[in-house]
């Protein structure tokens, strides 16, 4: 999430930031069994804003042997259909964490 919005959710205090932060959060409390899914459109604004910033979270993620799939996107905004897009994809892979038969 950027700064903006932590901003706007959290106010201007940034301690307060971290416990909301999942680039803080996988620094200090390390790896969790499961992987991490992400899809970032490479035509989202907020990424092209540096809004977003999964590349940080990825080298987050390697540090703390954080398990993670991060799948860029060309052509992809921030937009209902790229989520329509991928949202299959999400679901599955939730099922598969939870041990559904989907």
């Amino acid at each position: 999430m950027g700064q903006k919005a932590f901003a706007g959710y959290l106010g201007p205090d940034k301690s307060q930031w971290a416990a909301y932060d999942a680039t803080a959060l996988v620094k200090s409390i390390g790896p969790i069994s499961s992987q991490i899914l992400i899809d970032q459109g490479e035509a989202d604004q907020f990424w092209a804003d540096q809004q977003l910033l999964p590349e940080v979270f990825a080298a987050a993620c390697e540090q703390s042997a954080q398990p993670l799939r991060l799948r860029m996107h060309p052509g992809y905004d921030h937009s209902y259909y790229f989520i329509a897009t991928l949202m299959g994809d999400h679901i599955r892979h939730h099922a598969d964490i939870l041990g559904s038969d989907h």
